[in-house]
């Protein structure tokens, strides 16, 4: 019988959906459908101008398939004081489209919607992706500046517009590794944001998801899932490869057909009694987007299997 403490959403990112300017993008009107027929209730946001940016239209084109959204998200660099304006700038849009549309139902101890904030855009970080031996750590003050730069996001989101901020590590980002997820968790107090812990980008990081969602249980508001098919991860980290081409040759894979243990996964949410949202993705080559609704299909119904 499927429990009641989960719910489970999917994300654009599933279609190939990462970069809004890339030529390749199916229509968002194709990612909405098949999420809908694949079964799914929810869905995130997507990068920034994908979706409607209009609330009405937006509202209009979800309700046309019962989906609500539970997320959105930053996906930028949040470390340059440069960039910083722009981050600010989109976290005010993404909010207001949040609080304008239709919202997921509430579960866990923060409701719906989340903003998920992930640091990505240093070139040197996103070259060694999986590598913690080899990728460059920031300085002192380039991490404070992103610890402060975060924070102030994250003030915005929860005091302006009521969506829970939530951090995201990311593979190739500057908050990837055990050490970045232990500082970023000791700096940012829990009461300004919470974190999102995404078994794929643990993996990546050669951290076990079953052993990092439990040590930070309590301040884990959102989940991702994905899978990583070893083989192919293999091969990318030896050739040094960056993180979305990794993604273009496959080294996501639907959930239970790759190497991420999701029966331990599910022991420690339940031990803890867990509830709250999980978004699954398989982050593609969009010019692959043929095999999203059968992959994204396959994927919730593994976890309808296992008992989420």
């Amino acid at each position: 019988m499927r429990s009641t403490m989960y719910a489970i959403a999917n994300a654009p990112c599933s279609w190939g959906v990462d970069d809004p300017k890339n030529p390749y993008l199916p229509p968002f009107e194709k990612v909405l459908l098949e999420a809908g027929q694949a079964g799914y209730s929810s869905l995130e946001l997507g990068p920034w101008g994908f979706l409607p940016k209009d609330p009405a239209t937006l509202s209009r084109a979800l309700d046309e398939h019962a989906l609500s959204l539970v997320a959105g998200t930053l996906f930028d660099d949040l470390v340059s004081e440069a960039n910083f304006p722009k981050m600010v700038e989109l976290t005010h849009k993404v909010c207001q489209s949040l609080r304008n549309t239709r919202i997921a139902k509430n579960l866990g101890k923060f409701a719906p919607p989340y903003l998920v904030i992930i640091d990505f855009g240093n070139p040197d970080r996103a070259k060694y992706a999986g590598q913690p031996e080899k990728a460059p750590r920031l300085n002192e003050q380039d991490w404070q500046r992103l610890v402060n730069h975060i924070r102030e996001i994250s003030r915005i989101a929860m005091h302006e517009y009521q969506v829970r901020p939530v951090i995201h590590p990311h593979a190739g980002g500057c908050i990837e590794f055990g050490d970045e997820i232990e500082r970023i968790a000791e700096e940012i107090p829990y009461a300004e944001a919470g974190l999102c812990l995404d078994t794929g980008h643990l993996y990546y990081a050669s951290l076990s998801p079953e052993k990092w969602i439990e040590r930070y249980i309590d301040r884990l508001d959102y989940l991702h899932f994905k899978d990583v098919n070893k083989s192919v991860f293999q091969q990318v980290i030896a050739q040094q490869t960056d993180f979305f081409n990794a993604c273009a040759q496959g080294v996501m894979c639907p959930l239970g057909q790759g190497d991420i243990d999701y029966a331990a996964v599910k022991a420690v949410l339940d031990s803890y009694k867990w509830q709250g949202w999980i978004t699954i993705e398989q982050e593609r080559d969009p010019r692959n987007v043929a095999g999203s609704l059968a992959d994204v299909t396959a994927s919730l119904s593994y976890l309808k299997h296992m008992g989420f």
